[in-house]
């Protein structure tokens, strides 16, 4: 029996030159409620996975996705390997309508930087992913100080 397959979004604030990712906190199932991943879902049967992709964000987060380039999973490896049975698709996504909410799926969205994403309570079978995002995140830059400064 073939693998199923996944597709996620590292939902980014800038395409070429990203800084931030959005992380989303399930809800369900028990067993992985409160954890973290990237959003996104499975592939229906004959669905093409990018549009999977842009259903699933629609569906989820009340967004409309710039879908930009595939995360390759590691050497030859189709997709990256989550669980038994499940392979994981990841592509490189902005906003391109709406503003991303919360769904049933999740309970929270946190945008994160490379400092900080690793900070959360990821699902197991994401960290290669979230490693592999923190290496092409570009370091947030530091706020320009405020004018009232040093009065």
């Amino acid at each position: 029996m073939a693998d199923q397959l996944v597709v996620a979004a590292v939902l980014v604030d800038d395409l070429s030159a990203p800084t931030r990712a959005l992380a989303a906190r399930r809800t369900r199932p028990e067993s992985l409620a409160g954890r973290w991943e990237l959003p996104g879902g499975k592939v229906e049967p004959g669905e093409d996975p990018v549009a999977a992709l842009r259903r699933e964000l629609r569906e989820e987060l009340e967004v409309d996705l710039e879908v930009g380039a595939e995360l390759e999973a590691p050497g030859s490896l189709p997709g990256w390997p989550l669980t038994a049975g499940l392979v994981m698709r990841v592509w490189w996504c902005a906003v391109a309508s709406g503003e991303a909410h919360a769904g049933e799926a999740h309970d929270a969205l946190a945008w994160v930087d490379a400092a900080s994403i690793n900070d959360l309570a990821w699902l197991t079978p994401d960290l290669p992913v979230v490693d592999a995002i923190v290496a092409r995140l570009a370091p947030a830059q530091p706020e320009e100080p405020s004018a009232t400064l040093g009065r």
